[in-house]
């Protein structure tokens, strides 16, 4: 019989620490490694095209950005939820986006995914902290989801066989949408269902993003039904490709024959069945299917070069072996946005479990050949029908059953969006006691038309943007801390001129200046103006150290205020402020890096030199960042060491 019960997992891990305390005004830090430059645009189909330039996201309010880790891992025990039948043990991390961390077959003792070994936060999700390994559900906007290390909802639900179903579910606030993933494995099943459903409760449309992420381990081929690729690489562009062999005669349904990272979007003919599979030398492996909305389907390979080898380290132990990423998605590219009418949902189901193939066949130069072996099998092992009737039964019967054991806990957002909008979202509930400390100003504004302001001396609570929380705003009595959080909101909406207004309002009565000085000098550098933008930046680190207002203030605004100063060439002050900063935070990496920067601006570049030397480590930097290798090129011809490279555009 299924089963479906808690238990406690070890894993070496660094600690997530604390959100960035400043709101995430600008749009995500990594945007660029996924831009099209404007000349491919012009040259896609019109559809693709209208689905890349879909609703881009101006920022990444309301979600906080997460940067507050280091890489300083100990055991850490972490709670899972264990699905198990007779023949797989999937292994659940409710408290870390759901992720999928293991799906053992029994019968072989084979680990169908990439588990990894440790858990180490790196700059990846679209709001900073995320992991490698396993399976992740990623909604949102392109990139890897803000819930990437973010606690779920989960509760046991009757599967449609009647036996224990998982429900993972939350409110996704970069699209206001909520969402849920049902996991089930029938009795004698070699196959973990996965029913998912994104629902739009409100009358207007949204754009809507869903990839299902798959880490394999990367000595493996991947197949998938499809002649050609869109092929995406860290230098912008998007060009169809032959597949499996590239241009330069390598087969890339192998990863490790990649030189580059680079993603290829398979152009899976319409009436094709949705499947992709990694299989190893010996012809067995993983496959996943879905039914037919589930369109997209993917390959992410790292390459064998200096940066993509460095990546693989870092978001591991050094020495293990390393992995590709296998996806299915809505769209046919991560690059593109479906719109989600008012009122309606996207659902469907997945299917993931073993293949076992003839290698000479499936690991053949013959494509079609090894593409018919690994359908032919699946076709047996799973049918398409199969799938199909299993998607109808979970839709019809169990999609929409209230959860019965409630086994974790998510965030209260889809509370207090519940209780505001009075949304009906049967087999996912929202109820008013997962409400917290963070929602509750948000609740008294909805009973009483008042945002109550934070303590004395304390800085601002979380924000939040959408349109009937700043019509709210709007008609509160405008004290400093209603300005603020008003400001946010117009300023999400695009209204920057408003925002800027209403944060000077603030500033006006403000007795704690630091959080609108920041959000001032942040809209003085996108409008163009740096030098006003610094010294605003300054000044609120300035206020903040005056109140001694925390370490995590300290910090956020310190990397601000150093990097607006340096990027207007003022040394002096900008070694003045770092210096400010605590002896702790001063240690960090990314601030060893900023020590570096304000020496070379200093002309002194045997300093600089010696701190690269001595060794440091910027904990969160950003997928494709380059500045390491363009601070070193400032230094010397030499060679980046291995231990700085991180680039990944071909050279």
């Amino acid at each position: 019989m299924t089963t479906v019960r808690r238990a406690v997992l070890t894993l070496p891990a660094a600690p997530l620490g604390p959100d960035n305390p400043l709101p995430a005004l600008r749009a995500p830090a990594g945007a660029g490694a996924h831009a099209v430059d404007a000349r491919t645009l012009a040259e896609l189909p019109r559809d693709m095209a209208r689905g890349i330039g879909r609703a881009p996201l101006r920022s990444l309010l309301p979600a906080p950005v997460r940067d507050g880790y280091g890489r300083e891992r100990t055991p850490a025990d972490l709670d899972t939820i264990v699905i198990e039948n007779d023949r797989l043990r999937v292994t659940v991390l409710p408290g870390l986006g759901g992720r999928v961390h293991s799906l053992h077959h029994k019968p072989t003792g084979r680990e169908l995914l990439y588990r990894n070994p440790v858990l180490q936060p790196a700059a990846f999700a679209l709001n900073g902290a995320w992991f490698s390994g396993g399976i992740e559900w990623n909604i949102g906007a392109t990139g890897h989801t803000t819930l990437s290390c973010s606690p779920l909802h989960a509760a046991t639900v009757r599967a449609p066989d009647g036996g224990p179903m998982l429900r993972l579910w939350e409110w996704e606030r970069l699209r206001d949408l909520p969402f849920q993933v049902d996991l089930w494995l029938p009795e004698g099943s070699d196959f973990l269902y996965v029913g998912v459903r994104i629902r739009n409760p409100h009358e207007r449309t949204v754009p809507a993003y869903w990839w299902s992420n798959i880490a394999v381990p990367e000595e493996r081929r991947v197949l998938v039904p499809a002649d050609a690729a869109w092929h995406h690489g860290y230098e912008r562009g998007l060009n169809r490709v032959p597949v499996p062999v590239t241009e330069e005669g390598a087969d890339l349904s192998y990863p490790l024959n990649g030189a580059h990272a680079a993603d290829f979007f398979y152009d899976l003919p319409e009436e094709q069945r949705r499947w992709i599979a990694a299989l190893d030398a010996d012809g067995s492996g993983l496959v996943q299917t879905s039914t037919d909305p589930l369109r997209g389907r993917k390959l992410f390979l790292w390459g064998t070069e200096r940066g993509g080898r460095r990546w693989q380290e870092w978001l591991t132990e050094p020495g293990t072996p390393g992995y590709a990423e296998i996806q299915a998605g809505l769209a046919r590219t991560q690059l593109e946005h479906l719109e989600l009418a008012g009122g309606a949902e996207f659902s469907w189901l997945e299917a993931y479990g073993p293949l076992a193939a003839d290698p000479a066949a499936a690991l053949g130069d013959d494509w079609a050949a090894a593409r018919a072996e690994v359908e032919g099998h699946l076709a047996a092992a799973l049918p398409r029908t199969a799938v199909d009737a299993a998607y109808t039964a979970w839709r019809e019967g169990a999609a929409d059953a209230e959860p019965e054991t409630v086994l974790a806990a998510g965030s209260g957002w889809g509370a207090l969006e519940v209780l505001r909008g009075g949304h009906a979202l049967p087999g996912t509930p929202f109820p008013e006691s997962t409400l917290g400390r963070d929602q509750e100003p948000w609740r008294e504004l909805l009973r009483t038309g008042v945002l109550p302001p934070p303590a004395k001396g304390a800085g601002p609570g979380a924000p939040l943007v959408a349109a009937p929380w700043r019509d709210m705003l709007e008609t509160a009595p405008a004290d400093p801390s209603t300005e603020y959080h008003l400001g946010i909101a117009q300023w999400h909406a695009g209204d920057r001129a408003q925002a800027v207004r209403s944060w000077e309002r603030g500033l006006q009565r403000a007795e704690v200046r630091w959080p609108l000085l920041y959000c001032l000098a942040v809209a003085d550098r996108e409008e163009g103006h740096p030098e006003r933008a610094a010294e605003r930046f300054a000044e609120a680190f300035a206020d903040h150290a005056d109140r001694d207002a925390g370490e995590a203030v300290a910090a956020a605004l310190g990397r601000e205020g150093v990097t607006a100063l340096l990027a207007t060439g003022r040394a002096g002050p900008a070694r003045e402020l770092w210096a400010r900063l605590p002896a702790e935070v001063r240690g960090r990496g990314a601030f060893r890096l900023l020590e570096i920067r304000i020496l070379l601006a200093e002309g002194r570049p045997g300093e600089a030199r010696a701190v690269f030397d001595e060794g440091f480590e910027v904990a969160d930097l950003r997928e494709g960042a380059e500045i390491l290798g363009e601070v070193w090129a400032e230094l010397t011809d030499e060679l980046l060491p291995h231990a700085y490279e991180f680039r990944m555009r071909p050279s």
